[in-house]
């Protein structure tokens, strides 16, 4: 312990040194714009500034683009909860609970609490890292398709606690968004499938034009259909932050999310997406009040921003204790670092102590700096609600457009995210919820390679799922999910009596 401490205060001598420093704060701020901006989530925008970290020390640049990285989890909140647009995937699940706490004339709480919350676990995210990241590398390198299968059925069972409408029409989105997630290439064979003879579909529909779609061009849509015209808001100070009593409802959730959050981030993939997804899930089922998620629960704000936040931390235990990258941002980063002529792996703490102590130092400087940031400007974003329809939609189309775009440069992305926009539009109106389709679609490729690789080492044995002791362990976890989603439906005839009537 003595070690970690001295090694931590070499690591803050670095990330408070002006140079580095100011290169957090250009990632910091530089990454909250681009969580801001629909579509270009936090590898676009690492990728943009890459070529200025090669004229960096390697310390520096690590820090500016970590900075990024973190600064868009921070900034993809903003549009989410006030225009329900996902800046980034993993704020997908933010949009609900968020954009509806707006419409109550909340927006500066929610977008305080979603500051307050990422701060909280990224600092836990760091503490967690710097105590734990050699012993939990270990896990997570173990993890292999069964484990993933099981991680990802955890996932699904999520949907039973995402969607405050009827469970008949959570599966049917559900399962709209597995059908989706399935176009393209098929990986384990090389096939196409339902791409319709479309090449652009090889690759399969772009997480990014799906989403914008469902949640951002659909909310566009619904909101030109209404003819009452937007008051303006003149919020007060006092306005802009939460009360006393959502301080004491987000208590619990972030400090839930920021644990879930950061051990679900040690696992390879999409795994801060899912941590969102979790920890709303979690927290709906542990609420009083149940019925209040999705018409404005400030708990569906503070848990999924937490999780989100604290799995971005998570994510970089392999990559410094192991070298092994468990993302596309993680590789990023790591093939910066041999940029650099550093040989990323396990001997890199004894080799290079000032760039990784410094690298996680920087790591809680970027959250001080985030919240620094972020809370004096509530009252600016809030105001950009003030904004007559007439002017902001437009700027909303086209900033949507330009993230889709930039992503593949891609016409083909953009006829993709006006089509989900529609047929959003056109479910929506029919009483039906995008979260669900959304995760589904998350989960389909992942869930359907891990499945199958499976089968392919066990030769086609089933049995071999249970045979190891996590991935046994995530099955149990799986099923207590499932049997307490349905208990309530069987202990109670009433509510069974309606479920089925609802089905006929």
């Amino acid at each position: 312990m003595t070690d970690v401490f001295s090694n931590l205060l070499l690591g803050f001598q670095v990330a408070l040194s002006p140079s580095v420093l100011m290169y957090a704060a250009i990632g910091c701020i530089m990454g909250t714009v681009v969580g801001v901006l629909p579509g270009l989530g936090p590898l676009a925008g690492m990728s943009l500034l890459l070529p200025i970290s090669f004229g960096l020390e390697p310390t520096t640049a690590i820090v500016l683009l970590a900075g990024i990285y973190y600064g868009a989890m921070y900034g993809g909140s903003t549009t989410s909860i006030l225009m329900r647009i996902p800046g980034e995937a993993a704020s997908v699940i933010t949009c609900v609970d968020g954009y509806e706490m707006t419409k109550k004339g909340r927006a500066g709480a929610a977008l305080a609490i979603a500051g307050i919350g990422s701060f909280v676990a990224g600092t836990f995210g760091v503490i967690a890292l710097m105590l734990l990241a050699p012993t939990l590398a270990g896990y997570a390198i173990r993890f292999g398709p069964p484990e993933y299968t099981a991680l990802m059925c955890i996932g699904l069972m999520c949907l039973s606690y995402m969607s405050s409408g009827p469970m008949v029409k959570t599966l049917a989105m559900a399962t709209l968004g597995l059908l989706l997630g399935m176009i393209g290439i098929d990986t384990m064979s090389g096939y196409t499938r339902f791409t319709f003879g479309i090449a652009e579909f090889g690759d399969g529909l772009g997480l990014v034009a799906i989403s914008v779609g469902l949640f951002g061009i659909s909310e566009v849509l619904m909101t030109m259909g209404d003819s009452r015209e937007k008051p303006l808001a003149h919020p007060k100070f006092r306005e802009l932050m939460p009360s006393g009593s959502e301080l004491r409802r987000s208590a619990g959730p972030i400090a839930r999310g920021s644990v879930l959050g950061f051990f679900v981030g040690i696992v390879p993939g999409s795994a801060h997406i899912i941590s969102s997804f979790a920890s709303y899930a979690l927290e709906r089922k542990l609420s009083k009040h149940p019925e209040e998620f999705g018409k404005g629960a400030i708990e569906g704000v503070a848990g999924p921003e937490s999780a989100n936040n604290s799995a971005a931390t998570g994510a970089f235990v392999t990559m410094l204790a192991l070298g092994v990258p468990l993302g596309a941002v993680q590789a990023l980063m790591l093939s910066t670092l041999m940029v650099h002529g550093i040989s990323p792996g396990p001997m890199l703490f004894e080799q290079q102590p000032k760039l990784v102590w410094g690298f996680i130092a920087s790591m809680y400087v970027g959250n001080v700096i985030l919240l620094i940031l972020n809370l004096p400007m509530v009252g600016l974003f809030v105001n950009l609600l003030r904004v007559p329809f007439t002017y902001l939609y437009p700027l909303i189309l086209v900033f949507c457009v330009i993230g889709v775009y930039t992503i593949n440069q891609s016409v083909t992305d953009i006829w993709i995210m006006t089509a989900a926009g529609v047929v959003g539009y056109v479910l929506r109106k029919a009483g039906f919820d995008m979260a669900p389709a959304m995760l589904g679609f998350i989960l389909a490729p992942m869930l359907e390679t891990a499945f199958r690789q499976t089968l392919e080492m066990s030769g086609g044995d089933y049995a071999f799922f249970f045979a190891r002791p996590v991935a046994l362990a995530l099955f149990i976890v799986a099923f207590a999910l499932l049997l307490m989603s349905i208990a309530p439906s069987v202990l109670n005839p009433r509510k069974r009596a309606g479920l089925e009537k609802m089905s006929d």
